[in-house]
């Protein structure tokens, strides 16, 4: 069995991910900031933390870091000895990135570089599983968009996860570390605390508010349930054949924001739903992306379609007596 740190390991996909390691019998260390992204007034979940490692918490070695303290960074590594380090910690909205840039460069970018370096000087690593996004293809010219779709960023957040696989890459080539990276896109479930917009839809529908759909609503994404997201990435960090590699990690089918609707209000039918003609202009068209590398190489076989994956995320919440509110 192996020992895995991970950074944001405390986050909405870092917990998933080390409750599904765990069940395989490895070890996890959760490095994390503990930082909110989101103002925590703004979050109808109060004990997030506790629900996402309910009963698992004396089984994970949690250390509070951050990934731009390299030299802490370095203690605890040194400390643990991983044989996989999979980083996932940064500032995970696209919105946040572009408003604070500054912010999203040294957590995203920086934070990554910090991993590899420490990496470079130890040999007990044997991966690293860098996190990256969708994001990274900017419009769509493919659908679906398969690993070597053009890369054109259009956004803070998808220009730096970009960067952040070229210095990967780079690293590897330079320093033979080896790597695995990730592509995942609109990943969605319970507990997810930072204002993506599934949450806001599956919160304001439990809590009888609206929700907006801009652009017509016709915006398409790869909704991705987060269980799938975490098996992906096991496979991925695991697998001799994802080595030096990279992968779409997503559902491989792109659902409208006017669809997710339309699924929420099968189960929530007085959600009011306002449609607004004006879209963001510098927001990425997207749609589905490939999973056929995924699944070829690797035995990636998402579970969850959107209707269902909608189902069990209420299924969780309306057990919340936060939303007793209703």
């Amino acid at each position: 069995m192996s020992k895995v740190l991970i950074t944001g390991g405390a986050g909405f996909i870092g917990s998933y991910v080390s409750r599904k390691l765990l069940d395989m019998g490895h070890e996890v260390v959760a490095y994390d900031a503990f930082v909110h992204y989101i103002s925590p007034l703004k979050s109808v979940i109060k004990d997030y933390f506790e629900l996402r490692f309910e009963g698992i918490t004396d089984q994970v070695d949690f250390r509070r870091g951050d990934t731009r303290d390299k030299a802490h960074l370095r203690r605890v590594i040194l400390e643990t000895r991983p044989d996989r380090i999979l980083h996932l910690a940064a500032l995970p909205i696209a919105d946040l990135s572009n408003r604070h840039s500054e912010e999203a460069l040294t957590s995203i970018l920086e934070g990554a570089v910090n991993v590899l370096e420490v990496i470079r000087d130890v040999d007990f690593v044997d991966r690293f599983v860098y996190i990256s996004s969708s994001m990274i293809y900017g419009d769509f010219e493919e659908i679906p968009a398969p690993e070597d779709h053009p890369k054109r960023p259009k956004d803070i957040y998808g220009g730096t996860k970009y960067a952040g696989e070229v210095m990967t890459e780079t690293y590897s080539r330079r320093y033979g570390i080896p790597y695995s990276i990730i592509r995942p896109s609109a990943v969605y479930g319970p507990y997810d605390v930072n204002r993506r917009v599934s949450q806001i839809f599956v919160e304001n529908a439990l809590l009888g508010k609206p929700i907006t759909l801009f652009g017509g609503g016709h915006q398409a994404l790869d909704f991705t349930f987060v269980e799938d997201t975490a098996d992906g990435i096991i496979k991925v960090m695991f697998h001799d054949k994802a080595l030096d590699n990279a992968f779409n990690i997503t559902y491989g089918h792109g659902y409208t924001l006017r669809e997710f609707a339309d699924i929420l209000k099968e189960h929530v039918p007085d959600l009011e739903v306002n449609v607004v003609e004006e879209e963001d202009v510098f927001r990425p068209k997207r749609g589905a992306l490939s999973i056929e590398k995924a699944k070829k190489l690797v035995g990636y076989n998402p579970q969850v379609s959107l209707e269902e994956g909608i189902k069990r995320y209420l299924d969780v919440y309306q057990n919340l007596a936060v939303f007793d509110q209703k």
